[in-house]
């Protein structure tokens, strides 16, 4: 893989995600039966300098599940919106950020969680470069984590998980790690969306406290 050093919040870099989001979506993994539904948003959107960022969010350390952990905004789909409805909506309450349905550049693979969620990832692209309006009861924090982070190492971490095949993901960023669920979905976005190439991430296991 060609490393990046940036990437320049331009349209250059829209139209190469929205491109590769269309081309390069593989086969739709198939859902376990009894999974929830939820809708996910990554958002790439510029950091002061210019550079293009991604928005990683802190969970707030009181809420009853994935407490304090990193993610991306999104939760449950309501009985009467698509998967997509939920991501916008649940940015706008967990953030304060009201993308639109042309915010939009495209979709990666659905990946299933042990919690017992079917997460749908919808890539979005926004303009806003100002702080965020978020929801103290559901999140702590909201980052802007710049798109060259994810490829400062080349391979994600694999740690042995308690099912055969289904190594835990790690994946550097910068100089933290984060894990799978989240981890799965960035991983999959930086192969797909910005380097160009097909990857599965469905096989991929969560450590034990992002399963409750």
């Amino acid at each position: 893989m060609v490393v990046t050093t940036s990437f320049d919040f331009d349209d250059a870099l829209r139209a190469r995600i929205q491109d590769n989001l269309a081309r390069l979506i593989g086969p739709t993994p198939v859902a376990p039966a009894g999974h929830r539904r939820a809708g996910v948003a990554l958002i790439v959107a510029p950091r002061e300098d210019g550079e293009a960022a991604f928005l990683l969010t802190r969970r707030a350390p009181r809420m009853g599940a994935h407490a304090g952990q990193q993610a991306l905004p999104g939760g449950k789909v309501d009985a009467d919106e698509t998967d997509e409805e939920a991501a916008r909506r649940e940015t706008a309450e967990e953030i304060g950020l009201n993308l639109t349905p042309d915010a939009l550049l495209g979709r990666l693979d659905p990946y299933a969680t042990r919690s017992g969620f079917v997460m749908a990832p919808f890539v979005y692209w926004s303009e806003h470069a100002g702080d965020f309006a978020f929801s103290a009861h559901e999140v702590q924090s909201v980052r802007r984590v710049p798109l060259s982070d994810l490829f400062v190492q080349e391979e994600p971490v694999l740690l042995p998980g308690d099912t055969p095949d289904r190594p835990i993901l790690r994946l550097p960023l910068g100089e933290r790690f984060i894990h799978a669920p989240t981890a799965a979905l960035l991983y999959q976005f930086r192969e797909v969306a910005l380097a160009g190439r097909y990857l599965s991430v469905a096989h991929f296991d969560q450590p034990d406290f992002a399963r409750r």
